[in-house]
Formats: C-alpha cells, sequence, structure tokens
C-alpha cells in the first residue's frame, strides 16, 4: 500500500534561494553573507583546483573566516563524522559543499549535525542532489547505504554555468538521466507520501512535467553545447532542469522503480564507475517496460537517452555477460523494504523486477537494431 499512514496534507519544499549564472562564484559573497562568515568550506582536491580555490579567494576578500577541508570521495557516515568534528572544533556558522552528488550529500550531512546552514555550489549537472533536504550514504565500497533526512533543505543553491560549462558533457548527460526519470516516476506517485511526508502537490506534478519537456526541447542540444564549453541558452535550461526541476520535482513529486533499480544495481561491482543518472537512465527503461508502456514510448525515451550517450543496453553499462542471479540480487535490493518503488499503485514482486531489468535491455538493442542508430 503506497499511503499506509492515511496521509492527507500536500507538502512541497524547496531550498531558501537558488541562483545560477555565469561567473556566480565572484558573486558568492554577497549570497553567502546571510548565512555567517564561517564557513566550512569542503570539495576534492580536483574540485579545488576547478572552483574552490576561486570560491575561498572570493570569500577571503570579504572577510569570511574560512575553514577548508578536502572531501575524501565518499559519501559515508565516516566521512560526515570527521567534518562534523572538524566543525564543532572551528566553530563554523554554515557549511557550504563544493562538487558532486557526494560531496553536496556529505556537506548537508554535516550542516545538519551541525544544526547549520548550508549552501551548496555543485560543479557539475549530474545530480539532483544540490537542492534536497536528503543524502544517499554509501559504504566505504561504494554500495548503497541509506537515505537520511534533514529538516530543512540547502539555505543557498549557487549554480555557476561557466563552471559546469567546462565540465565532462559526461556529466551533463548523467545530469539528464537522473532528471528524465523525474516526471516518470513522480507521475506513478501521486497518492504516496513524498520525501517531506505529505501528498504531491499540483506545482510539483507541474514541476515534473516541465523538466522532461526541457530536457526532449534542448537535451541533444545542450550536451553539444557543453562539449564546446559554450554557456548557450539550451545549456542554461538543461542545467536548470538538471539541478533546480529535477531536485523540486523528485523530493516533492516521488520517486519509484527508477531509482530503486538504480540502488539495486549498487550491489554490481561493474556498475561502480558509472554515475548516478546513468544507471538512473537505464532504470527509467525498466520502469517503463515494468508498468508496461507501450514500444513507442519505450522508443521514445530510448531515443532521447542514446542521443546524449546514456546506456541503454547491458553492454553499454558494461555488462555484457551479467549472469541471471546477478540480476535477481537488483531485484532483490530493488524490493527491499522501504525501497522507493513500493510507492507505485501496482502489484511489484522480485521476479516482475527481474524480468523488467532484462525487458529494459532487450528494449534497448531492439531499438537500436530496428533503427540503425550508430554512436556520432
Amino acid at each position: 500500500m503506497p499511503n499506509p499512514k492515511r496521509i492527507t496534507e500536500k507538502l512541497f519544499q524547496s531550498p531558501s534561494k537558488y541562483i545560477q549564472g555565469p561567473s556566480a562564484i565572484q558573486n558568492a559573497a554577497k549570497y553567502l553573507g546571510q548565512l555567517g562568515k564561517a564557513p566550512l568550506i569542503t570539495c576534492d582536491a580536483l574540485v579545488y583546483g576547478i572552483a574552490g580555490q576561486a570560491l575561498i579567494e572570493a570569500l577571503e576578500k570579504a572577510n569570511f573566516n574560512v575553514t577548508y577541508n578536502q572531501f575524501n570521495g565518499e559519501a559515508t557516515s565516516q566521512e560526515i563524522d570527521r567534518l562534523q568534528s572538524l566543525g564543532k572544533e572551528r566553530s563554523v556558522d554554515f557549511v557550504i559543499g563544493v562538487g558532486g552528488g557526494k560531496t553536496i550529500d556529505t556537506a548537508k550531512a554535516v550542516a545538519d549535525k551541525l544544526q547549520v546552514p548550508s549552501a551548496i555550489l555543485p560543479t557539475t549537472a549530474s545530480t539532483d542532489a544540490p537542492c534536497s533536504a536528503l543524502s544517499v550514504l554509501y559504504t566505504a565500497e561504494g554500495a548503497f547505504d541509506q537515505y537520511t533526512f534533514f529538516n530543512s533543505n540547502p539555505s543557498v543553491v549557487l549554480v555557476d554555468t561557466s563552471v559546469i560549462a567546462k565540465a565532462p558533457p559526461r556529466f551533463l548527460a548523467a545530469g539528464m538521466g537522473d532528471a528524465v526519470a523525474t516526471n516518470v516516476e513522480a507521475r506513478l506517485c501521486t497518492h504516496s507520501p513524498n520525501f517531506g511526508g505529505g501528498l504531491p502537490t499540483e506545482v510539483s506534478v507541474a514541476i515534473g512535467e516541465k523538466c522532461e519537456e526541457i530536457l526532449f526541447k534542448y537535451g541533444r542540444q545542450a550536451y553539444e553545447a557543453n562539449k564546446a564549453h559554450a554557456v548557450t541558452p539550451a545549456l542554461e535550461a538543461v542545467i536548470e532542469a538538471n539541478t533546480l526541476l529535477s531536485g523540486l520535482g523528485f523530493e516533492s513529486g516521488g520517486l519509484a522503480a527508477a531509482h530503486a533499480i538504480h540502488n539495486g544495481f549498487t550491489a554490481i561491482e561493474e556498475l561502480h564507475h558509472l554515475l548516478h543518472g546513468e544507471k538512473v537512465a537505464f532504470g527509467t527503461v525498466a520502469q517503463l517496460v515494468l508498468i508496461s508502456s507501450p514500444t513507442e514510448t519505450l522508443d521514445r525515451y530510448i531515443s532521447f537517452m542514446l542521443s546524449v550517450d546514456l546506456p541503454v543496453t547491458f553492454a553499454q553499462l558494461g555488462i555484457p555477460n551479467v549472469k541471471d542471479e546477478e540480476l535477481r540480487e537488483v531485484a532483490r535490493r530493488s524490493c527491499a523494504p522501504g525501497e522507493t518503488i513500493w510507492n507505485m499503485e501496482r502489484v511489484v514482486t522480485e521476479e516482475a523486477v527481474f524480468s523488467a531489468i532484462k525487458g529494459a535491455d532487450a528494449a534497448g538493442r531492439d531499438f537500436i537494431a530496428r533503427t540503425g542508430w550508430k554512436k556520432v
């Protein structure tokens, strides 16, 4: 039953402020000053060179007392505890996460534990993590561990599109893989409590639909602009869809099978090199198969995914010889108690999910064979 507590209230939540544009980091002090003057900043070594150093310089120029500590690479409970201890020792008054999804999720969790605001500066548009009041935690080995939820969303999300335009296009495509699931999943969750604990509002439905509209309208164009490191209107639109619309849409609209199957896929070690959205994209096709979508619907989504080099077959995922017992373990984990797959208003079994995963691979291979699709 998708709503066992019979919740009737609708709920929508979001960050306090979302700012997006080229060279936004240069104006960071203006937007972050409201949160305090003593931030803890965390990012990995690569991101430090891309954006972290410039951010620190901009804040110190505005007389911020910055504490910087390098993110160790995995969003684990241990990493959160380590950074929390440092933040407490330095008496920081807010936390800034700079980088990708795992850095962002760690920063949000650290801020929650310290009971201070968080500010998020994504350096790729690869995930919808920046806007949400939850984090996905993993084990030290990279397997899915748990969702953890917070009382508030980030206070500020600052997106510098000139930084994102310089990131590898694969990250933008992965963000589209995550974002394209937003509407597909949310429309099956209309009677299920969302991540805020209430039912979806009409605005969350509209956001999911608009997110999908932008992706199909501008996705390929934005992907090509990213390859040229060009901040075009199409790229700006897709960055907003990946980051803001998908973030609001999934949190207030709800998740279903696509993300549950992603979580199940973390059981296969050969897939750990893939980005979150790349696995979610395949999970979206599997969900469409699971809910008996017609071939023309599958074709529409598969065509979009292939246009931005997202995987739709086992071979493209990098597991051409995956064994049935491995896929059964994926299905078992996808159907674990509390997983988002149970938000759907239909009968779900491990066997049905196993068959849908195999059916997604078959649908992808069939589309490629029928259309003669080749990577450009």
